[in-house]
């Protein structure tokens, strides 16, 4: 097997294992937020820290103010994710966090000056197409699960256009190990402020499979890209939302409407085309 094959194996493992994770968010109903979001990345943290020791690399990095900036928003991004998993079929979720890309290619144009070409702009206009279709918006309190899952995918958008930054001063362990500690440590005062629920047995089992897979989706997309280019592999991520919709219906017998489908077609398209376009670019 090439470089590139591993590469695409790694990064559709990957997105299955990030469709397991959100699965588990959705399976832990009744577990506050917060006490999800700290044992999604607990174990993280303790990875992370081995990997910084390991490899000797810097805990307090270079670019301090980055580092922390792209911890907030990923944590901000994470916590609307978990919040609509909870109250949207898991295929909605998912696909409304596939617009996070759409935002980079956006907030990229403003903050690092990247140009947006035409073809990109079809993909956006595509990709807002699809997001009016999977919300279906009734202006009613229905409404604000859609709201937060966007906005979550807007500071994840935020978070990734900050690591573009953060890749000429600091390594991908440092930016890890700033992210699981941040987030971490925030979520303690939630949890002794009322925001924990003592786990049963297979509660304590959902929040190892959670951190479990959560690790193991980001190790797996972390090696990825050490084998074949982003350009190359960011198409192949949007099977999330198959096997999203396949663990929906089979677990919760969620099948998505029309609209939905549509809506989350119109946004694979997006992503396709704005794929093409990097690769041409390249």
């Amino acid at each position: 097997m090439n470089d590139r094959k591993k590469g695409i194996v790694l990064i559709l493992l990957s997105a299955l294992f990030f469709a397991l994770m959100a699965a588990t968010v959705k399976y832990l109903d009744g577990i506050p937020v917060a006490e999800k979001i700290f044992f999604r990345n607990l174990l993280g943290f303790i990875v992370a820290t081995y990997l910084i020791v390991k490899n000797k690399k810097s805990m307090l990095g270079n670019n301090k103010k980055l580092l922390i900036l792209r911890s907030i928003f990923g944590l901000l991004g994470v916590a609307g994710y978990f919040y609509a998993l909870s109250y949207l079929p898991l295929a909605d979720s998912v696909i409304l966090n596939k617009m996070s890309p759409f935002f980079v290619l956006l907030l990229a144009a403003v903050f690092l000056g990247e140009k947006i070409k035409k073809l990109q702009i079809l993909s956006l206009i595509l990709a807002i197409l699809g997001a009016g279709l999977v919300i279906k918006p009734e202006f009613d309190v229905s409404l604000m699960p859609y709201i937060i899952a966007l906005t979550a995918s807007f500071f994840a958008g935020s978070a990734y256009t900050v690591i573009r930054h953060l890749r000429h001063t600091d390594s991908s362990e440092t930016i890890v190990f700033y992210f699981t500690l941040i987030s971490t440590i925030a979520m303690i005062p939630f949890m002794l402020n009322g925001q924990f629920v003592i786990p049963d047995a297979k509660q304590t089992v959902g929040f190892l499979a959670l951190g479990t897979f959560a690790t193991a989706a980001q190790f797996c997309m972390t090696n990825a890209y050490r084998f074949a280019p982003a350009g190359e592999l960011a198409i192949y991520t949007y099977t999330n939302i198959v096997f999203s919709t396949i663990i929906g219906i089979i677990v919760w017998s969620e099948i998505p409407g029309i609209l939905s489908s549509i809506g989350g077609s119109l946004i694979i398209l997006a992503g396709f085309i704005n794929y093409y376009t990097n690769k041409k670019k390249a």
